[in-house]
C-alpha cells in the first residue's frame, strides 16, 4: 500500500478526525485545506505535511494532487467543493472520494462517470455513514431477494447529534419536497411519506427524507423504486417539517444570514464522550412482484467514527488497487459485507 494521498477539509470537525484516526491506522496524508495556519497546528503534531490550496484556484489544486494517489474530501457543503476537487483529480488522475451527504452531488459526480473512466478515474463519493451503511444494507437486501422492484430504507441517528457543519449544509438545500425514486427515475411524491420500521427497540414512524440513497441505491442494485426515512423525535420532525414549509424563505438571504448565525452557535461536533455512548441503526426492505420481502437491519457506532473507519478503509483498499474506473458506489465496487470489516457493526436478517 503506497503513493500519497491528500484529505482536503482536514482542519474541520470529520477532517481533524480522520486525520489522527490516520496516525492511529499507520497513513500518512497530506493534510489541506484553505487555512494554512490552521493546517499547520494541526499537521505539526501527527507529524504530516500540510499545503494550503484554495478551491477557486485550480492551478493550486492541480499542484496539490500532483503525484498523488487520491483526495479525500472532508470539506462540506460538498455542493461548492466537489467540482474543483473532482476537475483536479480528472486533470492529475487522482481518484476521488469524499464524506458527502448530499443528493445533488452524487447525481453530479454521476454525470462525470464518463470522463472519469476514459481518465482510469474512480469517483467515489459517500465514503462515510452516508452512504456505506446504508448502501451495504440495500446490496444485501437485494442479494437476498433478486428480482426485488422496492426498497424502503430506515435510518435512526442519535438525536441533536448534528454539528455546524451539518447545519449549514443543510441550509443551502432546503426545498419544500422530498425527492424519492419510482421506476427509476427520480420523482417528487405529492404528499409526506410514512412507514414504520423495527430499529430493535419497537417499530417507530419514519419520515420521508431527500437522502443520498434515492440516487446511490439505484446503481448498487437496480431496484427501481426507493425511499429513503428518518427516525425523528417530536420536536426533530416539526423543524423538519417547518424547514420545508418556509424553505423558499429560508434559502432566502435573509433566511440564510439566519441559519448561519444559528450555526456559530453550535459546536462542530459531539464530544469523544458522547460518541461512545451513541449509536446507529440502518433498516433496509426489499419487495419484488410477487410480494415477497427480505429485511435486514444494521446497527453501527455514531455517525462521525462509522465514518472515519469507513473512508480510512476504503482509502487503504484504494492504495492497495482495488478500484474501479467512473463513478461508483461502496457496496457496488467493494461488496455488501465491506460494512461487516468496520468495528462496532452487526447485521441481522429479520422475518419479512
Amino acid at each position: 500500500m503506497t503513493g500519497r494521498w491528500v484529505i482536503y477539509g482536514a482542519t474541520g470537525y470529520t477532517g481533524q478526525l480522520l486525520a489522527s484516526r490516520s496516525l492511529a491506522r499507520g497513513l500518512s496524508p497530506l493534510l489541506a485545506g484553505r487555512d494554512g495556519a490552521r493546517l499547520r497546528r494541526l499537521a505539526e503534531p501527527l507529524g504530516f505535511e500540510h499545503r494550503a490550496a484554495r478551491l477557486d484556484d485550480p492551478a493550486a489544486l492541480a499542484r496539490l494532487l500532483r503525484g498523488a494517489r487520491l483526495v479525500l474530501n472532508a470539506a462540506g457543503p460538498f455542493a461548492g467543493t466537489a467540482g474543483p476537487l473532482v476537475a483536479a483529480c480528472l486533470a492529475t488522475g487522482a481518484h476521488y472520494l469524499d464524506v458527502t451527504g448530499e443528493p445533488a452531488v452524487f447525481a453530479a459526480l454521476r454525470r462525470r462517470s464518463g470522463l472519469a473512466r476514459q481518465r482510469g478515474v474512480m469517483l467515489l463519493p459517500g465514503v462515510g455513514f452516508v452512504v456505506v451503511a446504508t448502501d451495504c444494507l440495500a446490496a444485501h437486501v437485494a442479494r437476498r431477494l433478486p428480482g426485488a422492484v422496492r426498497l424502503r430504507l430506515g435510518v435512526s441517528l442519535p438525536a441533536s447529534y448534528a454539528g455546524r457543519g451539518s447545519l449549514r449544509t443543510a441550509a443551502r438545500h432546503l426545498s419544500p419536497g422530498v425527492r424519492v425514486r419510482h421506476g427509476g427515475r427520480l420523482a417528487v411524491p405529492p404528499f409526506p411519506l410514512e412507514h414504520d420500521f423495527d430499529y430493535g427497540w419497537g417499530r417507530r414512524t419514519g419520515l420521508a427524507v431527500d437522502w443520498a440513497d434515492v440516487v446511490t441505491a439505484y446503481y448498487t442494485t437496480g431496484i427501481p423504486d426507493i425511499e429513503v426515512y428518518l427516525d425523528l423525535q417530536p420536536a426533530e420532525r416539526a423543524a423538519l417539517l417547518a424547514g420545508r414549509l418556509f424553505a423558499g424563505w429560508l434559502r432566502s438571504p435573509p433566511g440564510q444570514a439566519l441559519l448561519r448565525a444559528k450555526a456559530r452557535t453550535m459546536p462542530e461536533g459531539p464530544p469523544p464522550a458522547d460518541r461512545r455512548r451513541a449509536g446507529c441503526a440502518v433498516v433496509a426492505e426489499g419487495e419484488d412482484h410477487d410480494g415477497r420481502r427480505a429485511r435486514a437491519r444494521l446497527h453501527t457506532p455514531d455517525q462521525y467514527t462509522f465514518t472515519a473507519a469507513a473512508a480510512l478503509s476504503l482509502v487503504e483498499r484504494v492504495l492497495a488497487g482495488e478500484l474501479a474506473a467512473g463513478f461508483q458506489t461502496p457496496a457496488r465496487v467493494y461488496g455488501a459485507d465491506f460494512v461487516l470489516g468496520l468495528d462496532g457493526v452487526t447485521r441481522e436478517d429479520l422475518a419479512g
